[in-house]
Parts: structure tokens; sequence; C-alpha cells
């Protein structure tokens, strides 16, 4: 498996990596708050977490794509295809937000809040974390390619 140079928009991605870190640190200068969507997320689910500023930083996440596809078909035309959605696909997706949930739970964080702010921070906690998560994903990759003779996710 290669990688397919022809679609690597490395503009694209710095674009979108600094507009993560602008708001990310108004959000901080701003409100004191740290972006870390499952901690926003799940105060939000709290009587005493709900905060306006809460919705509005969920609803800008759904809705800033929505409003921008249209624009971005226009920039770069997607070249990925959506695949069906079947039981097996379905059931993979559910079991793999769950453990996604779990992990988030163990790790007092999810990787907005652990590797884009805890990192700025120097926050040792979330660089163990981003170590965890990311070496569990390079662990988890190899051990399927392995399994199923180099197929990809």
């Amino acid at each position: 498996m290669g990688i397919a140079w022809h679609l690597f928009t490395p503009w694209h991605s710095l674009a979108g990596g600094a507009l993560i870190g602008l708001a990310a640190s108004l959000l901080l200068l701003g409100n004191g708050q740290i972006a870390g969507i499952s901690g926003i997320l799940g105060n939000l689910l709290k009587p005493e977490g709900r905060a306006p500023w809460r919705l509005a930083f969920l609803a800008g996440l759904v809705l800033a794509p929505l409003l921008l596809w249209p624009v971005m078909l226009q920039i770069t035309p997607s070249p990925v295809a959506t695949p069906e959605l079947d039981s097996a696909t379905l059931i993979r997706l559910l079991t793999g937000g769950f453990l996604v949930g779990l992990g988030t739970r163990f790790a007092n964080g999810c990787t907005s809040g652990h590797g884009v702010c805890g990192l700025a921070r120097l926050s040792p906690r979330s660089l163990v974390a981003v170590l965890s998560f990311m070496g569990a994903g390079f662990v988890t990759v190899a051990l399927w390619r392995l399994v199923n003779g180099g197929v990809s996710l």
C-alpha cells in the first residue's frame, strides 16, 4: 500500500491546523476553558454544566462544515467515496464510538483536549496520554495489517 501523493494537501492541512489552534486559543484566552470536545460535551450533559458557550462551541463544530461544504467542493473536489452503511459497518462504527468514549474517560480527555490544548500547555499528563493513544493506534493498524494480509482498515 502506497501513499497517494496527488491527494496530499499540505496547505489545506496547515490552514485547518491553524484554525484549530486559533479556536482553542480564543476559547482559552476569552473564556478560560480548554477546547477538549469530550469535556465540553460531557459537561453539557450535566445540569450544572449547561453553559451557553458549550452549546455555541458544539453548534459551530457541526454547522461550520455544513455551511462551508459547497465552498470546499469548489476548491477541492472530494476524492473519497462514501461506503455503504451495512449492518457490519454499523456495528464497527458503534463499537469504535463506544471504545473511543471509554478511552476518553480513562484518559480524562480526548485527542483535542490532550493533543491540541494539553501539549500546548506542556502538560506531562497530556504527553503521556498522546503517546498512549498514538502508540495504541500504531499497534492496532500494524496488527490489523498482519492479521488481514496488508489490507488497510
